[in-house]
């Protein structure tokens, strides 16, 4: 295995010259040829860098880990993409770990625990209370919260929630729906809460009245949009257009109206926050929300970076690009 004196040795270069260049280090003073010297000579030899020792050297391991409830989530990869990007410019490999009901079942206490990482982005579990995040991450590392529930104390990113939920009712209000049922996120998130704060809003603004019977709080997940429908469907007067907090129990609520021989959007249109590739293959294919998760997943990197390497505590709501209504065969204008 190549090392450092190899690569001075055929750049023609001191050893300290070599190690300034190669860790990107601002007081490397040589000019541009021997810059591209030493990385052509670093490249031909396939100089690895000893990341344990440097690791040791700097206290740091430039690697952080990235925390999500669920793999299969459609919705994930946007987030991790944007996430891998913005640490891939700013010199840092991430690590993928999933979460299930409790913090105790993460990898990141381990993680944590045997110092392989500099800090976490976590996307808690809905049911996770601030409290029990709280006491699952005490270890003095680095934590920003994205887009979920977190201790009030503590720096996090997130979307516009509130304002992506509106555009999707408003858009069923433009339609002429005016009897809207919301499918909702758990009662004890912090994005559930502010979803159907929205939808609320929004429907105040046109000047229509909320039946609470039409409203649930059941979880993002598919089965919790199956079960909504089913409640919701019980009720003496039936929805003419439904508003649903998260894609993937859009997907639930299509597959029970389905079940259930309800036609969309013919007897009910349907649209949902947050976007997908699968959006395209439902039948019929679901009108969305698009919210910036890419654009979160930079954001959040870089509001870890900073806290790692500065200490501050971020306090950040992504507005760029903002929510973006996608029309597809699940809505349409209700027909009187």
């Amino acid at each position: 295995m190549a090392t450092l004196s190899d690569v001075a040795s055929m750049a023609g270069v001191s050893i300290s010259a070599v190690s300034r260049v190669l860790s990107g280090a601002a007081d490397a003073r040589v000019s541009d040829a021997t810059r591209q010297r030493i990385h052509d000579a670093a490249r031909e030899l396939r100089y690895q860098p000893n990341y344990a020792a440097r690791a040791l050297k700097l206290s740091r391991t430039e690697v952080v880990a990235l925390v999500v409830p669920d793999l299969t989530n459609a919705i994930v990869s946007e987030l991790m993409h944007g996430v891998e990007d913005e640490g891939y410019e700013r010199g840092y490999m991430v690590l993928l770990a999933r979460a299930e009901s409790e913090l105790e079942q993460y990898a990141l206490p381990r993680l944590i625990g045997e110092g392989r990482i500099d800090g976490a982005l976590v996307q808690a579990a809905d049911a996770m209370l601030p409290d029990e995040l709280r006491e699952q991450i005490d270890s003095g590392l680095p934590v920003v919260y994205v887009n979920s529930n977190h201790p009030d104390d503590s720096g996090f990113v997130d979307l516009e929630d509130e304002l992506g939920v509106a555009v999707a009712t408003r858009h069923l209000i433009n339609l002429g729906h005016e009897r809207l049922a919301f499918v909702g996120g758990l009662a004890s998130s912090v994005t559930g809460r502010r979803r159907v704060a929205g939808f609320r809003s929004e429907m105040a603004s046109a000047g229509l009245t909320v039946d609470d019977a039409l409203v649930t709080d059941l979880g993002y997940e598919l089965e919790a949009g199956r079960v909504a429908v089913r409640q919701l469907l019980a009720q003496r007067t039936r929805p003419t257009g439904i508003v649903v907090a998260n894609i993937n129990a859009g997907f639930g609520v299509l597959l029970e109206l389905r079940s259930q021989g309800i036609e969309v959007p013919r007897d009910v249109s349907v649209v949902a926050l947050h976007d997908a590739w699968t959006a395209d293959s439902t039948w019929p294919p679901l009108t969305t929300v698009k919210m910036p998760r890419y654009e979160l997943g930079r954001a959040a990197m870089a509001a870890l970076y900073e806290r790692i390497h500065g200490g501050t505590v971020p306090r950040i709501v992504v507005t760029d690009p903002p929510p973006r209504l996608i029309v597809r065969e699940s809505t349409a204008a209700l027909e009187r």
